[in-house]
């Protein structure tokens, strides 16, 4: 089977394809990622592609004949260990770039730190903000909210839609998709009625549900949040016997929300990417051998399922890599390689970075989704 970091590479970048016996020099590369706490749903998939990726780099003779070392971090969702470990990779560990954290709240703690430094910084974190306005020396890999916001409220123009409640969790993800949720309805003549945040570490959010179910304008529900309130809200919905169909962001992006929320994960209609959906994709889809080849070296090697999370270090680390083989051990040619960066196949989409664009995506990255007996699948009305 071939490499899924080397086929990848091979396109992009110049890469010895014969291992060598060892290493004159090697690249550091830093990352701060929740791999515990609550929000190692995102973390852990991310931590373990950024491995798999680069042992397999190494074992192919790394990039330009350089080994890469991983410096791992487990934030555990904490901007506050965020901050202390971004100082500690940037300023002992001499790190050339970092990717992550985890979380949107993460990165614009240490946004600064990196920019300051000028040190790369390819985020796994969601929000817009991350990378709007543009810092020289940050980069993010997931699909903006903004184009979520929008995905979802095309879906509910279809469905004739006009009126909805929206709930968020207190975290830096949640705040800024409901900023881009209120900013963006009345350009799809969008009502908000109710609008709620909760605290991220909510068990239980039955007496909020019953709050806007209350209100008899409500004709769907937009969550958006990480765990555990991806599980939660429907639970609770279905617990008052409340039916309004359910949006979620892409947040949602992980198998393992589903399970949590059992059968009242049925019909959540999300954004994500399209390695969920990856087997049911037409074989023509420029995506799919890549998103094919992740999934599969994936699961076979941890046992799990992919999820677009774990996709969005496997992105940042293909990026990175692709640069480095341009740029160098050099952190402003690495920013400058990443910046001018085109047409780079990802499992988030394919990306074209500019001086004006730090995401490199656009709206089509994402396809809306659905489950169905307790599997994510196309959502098609």
């Amino acid at each position: 089977m071939k490499k899924i970091a080397l086929k990848l590479l091979m396109v992009f970048l110049t890469v010895s394809l014969c291992a060598a016996p060892a290493f004159a020099e090697k690249i550091k590369i830093g990352a701060i990622l929740a791999v515990t706490g609550g929000a190692s749903f995102l973390g852990g998939p991310e931590a373990r592609s950024l491995e798999m990726v680069i042992d397999e780099i190494n074992a192919n003779g790394g990039v330009n004949g350089l080994k890469l070392e991983l410096i791992l971090k487990d934030s555990a969702g904490s901007p506050e260990k965020a901050i202390s470990f971004a100082r500690q990779l940037i300023e002992e560990d001499k790190v050339l770039a970092i990717i992550g954290p985890s979380t949107s709240g993460e990165t614009m703690k240490i946004k600064n730190v990196c920019e300051q430094a000028k040190t790369p910084l390819l985020s796994c974190g969601a929000a817009e903000v991350i990378v709007n306005p543009v810092a020289s020396y940050v980069f993010k890999t997931p699909q903006k909210d903004s184009f979520a916001v929008k995905k979802i409220y095309m879906e509910m123009n279809k469905l004739g839609i006009t009126k909805i409640a929206v709930l968020a969790g207190n975290t830096g993800f949640g705040k800024a998709g409901k900023r881009q949720l209120l900013n963006i309805a009345p350009e799809f003549g969008i009502e908000i009625v109710e609008v709620e945040v909760y605290d991220k570490k909510s068990n239980d959010l039955s007496a909020v549900i019953a709050k806007i179910k209350a209100n008899k304008d409500v004709q769907a529900v937009v969550n958006w949040s990480i765990v555990p309130a991806q599980a939660i809200v429907p639970k609770n919905m279905r617990q008052a016997g409340w039916d309004v169909p359910l949006f979620q962001s892409h947040g949602f992006g992980n198998i393992k929300y589903v399970e949590a929320a059992g059968a009242a994960a049925e019909g959540i209609i999300f954004p994500a990417g399209r390695l969920l959906i990856a087997d049911s994709l037409p074989e023509n889809n420029p995506q799919k051998a890549l998103l094919m080849e992740y999934k599969k070296s994936y699961e076979t090697r941890f046992n799990e399922p992919a999820s677009t999370f774990g996709g969005h270090a496997y992105d940042a680390i293909s990026i990175l890599a692709a640069a480095i083989a341009e740029g160098g051990n050099d952190r402003e040619k690495i920013r400058s390689a990443i910046e001018n960066l085109k047409n780079f196949p990802g499992t988030g989409g394919v990306f074209s970075f500019s001086a004006t664009d730090h995401n490199g995506l656009d709206i089509d990255a994402f396809q809306m989704m659905t489950v169905e007996n307790g599997k994510f699948v196309a959502y098609e009305k």
